[in-house]
């Protein structure tokens, strides 16, 4: 099994970067990557200081998978996310849209929690789980070079909780070799990622990597053991809602011989919501394998 150093940090999709390991479909990896705050904090004194570390959300790669061309798709099955430094790191600095209601004199409120046995040390008092999933993972466009930022129709910075162990991530390839990044692990994160920051952590990933020859999709997809999900990411977010539930539905027509109508009066009673950071419109409409 391979193991893929953090060598350098990556805050964009570049389909101009060398490719840190070329890998054969069907290789297992661990991938090594640092948290959102590019290292900036490590203890409750420390702050993100943006002057020095300008961007947010630093990846590993890009990944080179051989035979991966336009039109083909990635399966990243994830085995395992491990805390490489058993400890956790937010801050409560940024209320954005919050402020109409709750002002804005919201302190930085830099937190570092312990992580152990499979709880986060989140005060004395609360323990939160330990529930481990990728912010950021996503394949080089071929036309632009997103930041690390935004999530799209290549994936990037998705923060969809299903993003997690025992999940494959499906992705569109673009460009040959299709360019894997992967990164921004958090030990924890609820739904809207309220603060922009989960529990960010840096981590080792464990994955494997499938080729999907001539399965191109619009966008990215997760499969979880219980669900199928699809993403989008749109504002407003009533229109990523309505992008992901048609992407869902084609999905279920193009995989699991749904029409597409009777697809539409399912979901309207039986389709969920994830949501990823509130305010980028990234999110996933789900159904439940059951059901399928």
């Amino acid at each position: 099994m391979k193991r893929i150093p953090l060598e350098r940090l990556c805050y964009e999709f570049n389909r101009f970067d060398e490719p840190v390991c070329r890998i054969a479909p069907g290789e297992r990896l661990i991938v090594e990557s640092q948290d959102a705050f590019s290292g900036q904090i490590r203890t409750e004194d420390d702050r993100r200081d943006k002057s020095k570390v300008p961007y947010s959300n630093p990846v590993n790669g890009p990944i080179f998978i051989e035979g991966a061309e336009r039109g083909d798709s990635l399966a990243v099955t994830i085995h395992s996310i491990r805390p490489a430094l058993g400890k956790c790191f937010t801050r409560t600095s940024d209320p954005r849209m919050l402020t109409e209601w709750l002002g804005a004199d919201c302190p930085h409120g830099t937190h570092v929690c312990e992580i152990s046995d499979g709880v986060i040390h989140w005060s004395q008092k609360v323990k939160i789980p330990y529930t481990p999933m990728l912010g950021c993972i996503g394949t080089a466009p071929d036309c632009g070079v997103p930041t690390t930022n935004p999530a799209g129709p290549h994936g990037g910075n998705m923060d969809i909780v299903e993003t997690a162990p025992g999940s494959t991530v499906i992705l569109p390839v673009f460009v040959p070799g299709a360019l894997l990044y992967l990164g921004d692990a958090h030990a924890a994160m609820g739904h809207g990622e309220l603060s922009a920051s989960g529990l960010e952590m840096p981590a080792e990933t464990e994955v494997t990597v499938e080729l999907r020859k001539g399965r191109a999709i619009p966008g990215p997809r997760i499969e979880t053991p219980e669900e199928i999900v699809a993403i989008s990411s749109a504002t407003p977010m009533e229109r990523a809602i309505a992008q992901a539930y048609s992407w869902l539905i084609l999905w279920m027509e193009s995989d699991y011989g749904w029409n597409r109508w009777k697809a539409f009066d399912l979901l309207t009673h039986t389709g969920q919501i994830s949501i990823g950071y509130y305010a980028s419109g990234a999110l996933g409409a789900k159904v439940a394998k059951r059901y399928l």
